[in-house]
């Protein structure tokens, strides 16, 4: 017996903010998680599966209209073509209560119920899923008390939705012990929920984390898919990882402190580049760029804003390996300015850098005083509550710091004697 299991499906996941941003390949980014589904489906076809088991999260929330719900039962049919058995739980985006609309059942397809949990045992497969859905999408206590005893003479494979002990990326929802899982005397527990990959036990029993299907976002980055298992006279035999994703995404660091201009900037980024996608031409990668380090390149970032990341756009105008998107370019860089002498300055220039020390030296008060500045900031857009300023960490806060910084002695910066360097620029 063979079963595939996969979670967070996220089909028709809405991505914001995409549309704004010049040459983004929209339309591929928001049919990525109907790819990866289909790409899923083959899958189970190809390998000849006998099940397929989906842990929570088939939807991102309600369907707008009926076409996503369509296009999942299009897909689902064609497991029953093959005799595929299909075993859903709805999870906290695919609630009970938040799924309104509905299509007629399908014979093969199985949506364990949300008031209690449930066992199917299909006796010619030797094998017993165990299962519950969510009601609604804050499910707070812990289900796995209520699952059914395994079933003796049978592979049992429980799923289930659940943050188990909490992630600092998820939601608390149906959270539960290891030790309680093992203690249901099942084989295997698909669960779903957590989007990073992660095998929470090896054996007796096999507890996974699948990941996502698809990444989302540069915060879901990696090879996203699901796992193949295979079991041998009612013993598990074999696991497998199988990547489905049709775009990935990578966040690529580029110490920049031995750069002194643009040229080395692109050599390098694009050396970082090969040695990352290591000739995958099998799917568009989108990319988040991110500098550190004391460099004069932040200087002339400050000089001419928007320098870096055109560089680097230039960059892929000869690149010819696999399909690339930069999705952002993010500065955490320095300047090196000669701190001491500069704070020594009577003008007005020492007398920023003697206030950005200041505000350096203590979260509190950088914090303060930078929320206090930005009072009259207008509400920002959904895709970018990330920075809120009531999110940011207090490194954040410092790296804004350092580019507000830049950008004033930028300014301040002509005429300078060539005893106090500001970042180069004079």
């Amino acid at each position: 017996m063979k079963f595939l299991h996969a979670a967070d499906l996220h089909i028709d996941s809405p991505l914001r903010g995409l549309h704004a941003q010049d040459g983004a390949p929209v339309e591929r980014l928001r049919g990525a998680t109907r790819q990866a589904f289909v790409a899923l489906i083959d899958l189970a076809v190809r390998r000849q599966v006998n099940l397929v088991i989906l842990a929570g999260d088939l939807y991102d929330g309600d369907w707008v209209d009926f076409r996503t719900g369509l296009f999942v039962h299009e897909q689902l049919a064609r497991l029953a073509a093959h005799g595929i058995f299909v075993f859903v739980v709805r999870g906290n985006h695919d609630a009970e209560s938040v799924i309104s609309r509905q299509l007629p059942r399908q014979d093969h397809v199985h949506v364990f119920s949300s008031r209690v949990a449930q066992t199917r045992v299909l006796a010619e497969l030797g094998v017993a899923v165990h299962g519950r859905s969510f009601p609604n999408r804050a499910v707070t206590e812990d289900l796995v008390p209520g699952y059914p005893a395994a079933v003796r003479g049978c592979f049992n494979i429980g799923v289930l939705h659940t943050s188990l002990s909490g992630s600092p990326d998820h939601g608390t929802y149906a959270p539960t012990r290891v030790d309680l899982l093992v203690a249901t005397g099942y084989d295997y527990l698909a669960l779903g929920h957590i989007h990073a990959r992660q095998v929470v036990r090896e054996s007796q029993p096999r507890i996974v984390f699948p990941g996502n299907l698809q990444g989302r976002h540069a915060l879901e980055t990696g090879p996203k898919g699901c796992e193949i298992v295979t079991v041998q006279d009612g013993q598990l035999a074999q696991t497998e990882f199988v990547a489905l994703d049709v775009v990935r995404w990578h966040v690529l660091t580029l110490p920049c402190q031995p750069l002194t201009d643009i040229d080395a900037l692109r050599a390098q980024f694009l050396a970082a580049l090969a040695a990352l996608l290591a000739g995958d031409r099998s799917r568009l990668h989108v990319v988040r760029v991110q500098l550190r380090g004391e460099s004069v390149l932040h200087q002339m970032e400050a000089v001419q804003p928007g320098l870096l990341e055109a560089a680097l756009q230039a960059g892929l105008r000869h690149w010819d390996g696999p399909e690339v998107w930069i999705e952002r370019v993010l500065s955490e860089l320095t300047s090196p300015l000669d701190r001491v002498a500069a704070s020594e300055r009577p003008d007005a220039l020492g007398e920023v850098v003697r206030l950005v020390d200041q505000l350096a030296g203590d979260d509190t008060t950088l914090r303060q005083w930078a929320l206090a500045a930005l009072e009259s900031l207008p509400a920002l857009p959904v895709d970018l509550g990330d920075a809120r300023p009531d999110r940011l960490t207090p490194d954040q806060w410092r790296a804004l710091l350092a580019d507000a910084e830049a950008m004033v002695l930028a300014q301040l910066g002509a005429g300078l004697p060539d005893s106090v360097p500001v970042g180069g620029v004079r």
